[in-house]
């Protein structure tokens, strides 16, 4: 059975760890060289740096603080933020990176999703979806959840799933940074039609919250930033706990700390 995994997040802008609320609010946290080296030791499965702004400021991502992060951890990294070409994912692939998150890019240009899977294999490439409830049904949002794309989020799951996408991170917008628990309508509402991993983001407030992510079986991560960058719940507490409730996660290395 494969493990479920927990996933620390570093929003990141103007080179610092960040965190707001439905995307909004944006507050000062850490250093993300600091804080990368931080996760590596205290039992993250992964980690994921997002460069918040790049793609709203019409940027490239900050590849200097990004090969320092990645220089610190061991464990796999997946980047995203102002992704928007092949060459875009060369170079955060060169600064250490083992996943690329397309969000915005590809919303703009479908087609990145299958050049970067031909190009690098379908594992390396990861469709980030901002995902918020209009009326009844679900949209994707761009630039950093700033602008209605109009694009239906089930269709367009559907849609990245066949261009090539190896795993989708579900970033719900309603549930971001409040902490009220992950958005488990829109997961199982997805979870349904495509076939590849999913990553839930947004929402996490208490380790039951995960307890509750992971008794949908379509979920294969977690994933968290505000919980973590606190230490309200550490992750190796987590771990234990999800264990205890009969969630298969990676332990390896736990009880020696």
């Amino acid at each position: 059975m494969v493990s479920k995994r927990i996933i620390p997040c570093l929003d990141v802008r103007n080179g610092r760890v960040v965190k707001g609320v439905n995307f909004e609010g944006i507050r000062d946290m850490a250093d993300p060289v600091e804080m990368a080296r931080y996760y590596n030791e205290s039992g993250a499965d992964e980690l994921v740096f997002y460069d918040i702004t790049a793609s709203a400021e019409g940027r490239k991502l900050f590849t200097d603080v990004l090969r320092a992060v990645a220089s610190e951890i061991f464990i796999p990294l997946t980047v995203g933020g102002g992704i928007n070409s092949l060459e875009d994912f060369d170079t955060v692939l060169k600064c250490g990176a083992d996943k690329v998150s397309v969000n915005s890019g590809a919303i703009k240009n479908p087609d990145l999703i299958s050049e970067a899977a031909k190009r690098y294999g379908s594992q390396c490439v990861v469709l980030s979806m901002d995902v918020k409830r209009v009326g009844g049904s679900y949209r994707v949002f761009a630039k950093g959840g700033r602008e209605d794309t109009g694009l239906d989020a089930l269709e367009w799951a559907k849609r990245g799933e066949a261009l090539g996408a190896g795993e989708i991170v579900l970033n719900s917008i309603d549930t971001d940074g409040v902490r009220g628990g992950f958005d488990m309508p829109m997961l199982r509402a997805i979870g349904e039609i495509v076939s590849i991993p999913l990553i839930a983001s947004g929402g996490a407030g208490k380790m039951e919250d995960f307890a509750e992510l992971f008794k949908y079986d379509r979920i294969d991560a977690g994933l968290a930033a505000g919980i973590f960058h606190t230490k309200e719940v550490s992750i190796k507490e987590l771990k234990l706990y999800l264990k205890e409730h009969g969630v298969n996660v990676r332990t390896e290395g736990l009880y020696e700390s």
